[in-house]
């Protein structure tokens, strides 16, 4: 008979292992959640007309609705005066962001009309506005 100091020592002890893995882990949570953060600065500050050229780039809203009236921002506009308009806009702000909204019951044909001015005039930058589905992310 095996007397009680002759005991069989094969298994590992992986309790300090798994403490070590748990602080790791923490060090890394915290660290990547200081990177984050970024570093504070002072910033300078600028003449309230340098603020206001910067928000000059207003987006401009063409409305299509379904009986196919076209609206530039709030005002009823024909095609021949979305064309002036925005040639206008782009004279002044040559990177003007458009947004066009076209109701679900608004023809097709009136949407591409809309199209094709932003394209004579030469506005790229163009926007479709949709709604998100119901209960969609």
């Amino acid at each position: 008979m095996a007397s009680a100091d002759e005991k069989n020592f094969d298994d590992i002890n992986v309790t300090p292992m798994v403490d070590l893995y748990l602080v790791l882990l923490l060090i890394f949570i915290i660290m990547t959640t200081a990177s984050v953060q970024g570093v504070k600065v002072n910033l300078p500050s600028a003449s309230k007309a340098a603020a206001a050229k910067l928000d000059t780039p207003k987006t401009q809203a063409i409305t299509i609705d379904p009986e196919g009236r076209i609206r530039l921002n709030t005002l009823p506009v024909t095609l021949a005066e979305l064309e002036t308009k925005l040639a206008q806009l782009k004279a002044a702000i040559p990177e003007v962001p458009v947004v066009v909204r076209g109701d679900r019951q608004s023809q097709y044909q009136g949407i591409m009309d809309v199209l094709d001015v932003l394209g004579r005039v030469g506005i790229n930058q163009i926007g479709l506005a949709t709604q998100a589905p119901p209960g969609g992310n």
